[in-house]
């Protein structure tokens, strides 16, 4: 896994440019992230990176494009299996933990993508905000929009880091979705779907490229709150 940043110091509102687009898809072709000043929900699949607006629209922001948090590696799909009856995200999380937990995998990190036709997908994105030492919670509000995509084909790319690690990434399950003509996507939170192919590979090893810049230390990372990252992963207002 290749981590740029932490979590904390996103949720705190270190939202400058760590690396560019370029410099991620060298180190893998699957995951997610968002983009500069939070600039939108990011998904990387099929070696490209794709960037999903606060109206729920895709498009692939150019090289160059900055990058303050994400999570990619290069999907071998090592594990690949079928997923049925998926009426919510917490089914959903639960066959995926019974999935890792057959691997004896809880302690390890995990990256999923599902492919499926999908009768419904909750989702958000939002749009820039130029600042700094503003809360993530904070930065959201009245720049965030939810969507919903209903009989959709497309791909869930699904993170999943261990407990301990809550703080470098959101501790549990992360999902982005695309469509298959990479048209929509965004941040999801509810979903549903009859049959899904997922393609699983437990990883046991991490890269982390923290921001270089003086500013980073200005945060004092200890400080995120736990409560606030749920609520903002889950979508809650």
């Amino acid at each position: 896994m290749y981590q740029v940043s932490t979590l904390n110091a996103l949720s705190l509102g270190y939202t400058r440019k760590v690396v560019s687009i370029e410099e991620l898809l060298r180190h893998g072709d699957t995951g997610l992230g968002t983009f500069q000043d939070i600039d939108g929900e990011m998904i990387v699949i099929d070696g490209h990176c794709y960037r999903a607006t606060d109206d729920g629209s895709v498009n692939e922001p150019p090289a160059d494009f900055g990058v303050p948090f994400a999570s990619v590696a290069k999907l071998e799909g090592i594990r690949h299996f079928d997923l049925q009856n998926v009426d919510s995200i917490d089914t959903l999380k639960t066959k995926l933990n019974l999935k890792i937990e057959e691997d004896f995998g809880l302690n390890s990190m995990h990256l999923v993508r599902i492919d499926a036709e999908f009768q419904k997908v909750h989702a958000r994105s939002e749009s820039a905000r130029h600042t700094q030492h503003v809360e993530l919670k904070e930065l959201l509000k009245g720049n965030q929009k939810n969507f919903c995509f209903e009989k959709i084909s497309g791909s869930i790319v699904c993170l999943y880091y261990p407990d301990y690690m809550q703080g470098i990434n959101a501790a549990g399950w992360h999902f982005h979705f695309v469509s298959d003509d990479r048209t929509c996507g965004g941040h999801v939170f509810e979903i549903a779907f009859q049959k899904g192919f997922a393609r699983h590979d437990k990883i046991s090893h991490i890269e982390m490229q923290l921001p270089t810049e003086a500013s980073f230390d200005t945060y004092s990372l200890t400080a995120a709150s736990n409560k606030d990252i749920k609520q903002v992963e889950q979508g809650k207002k």
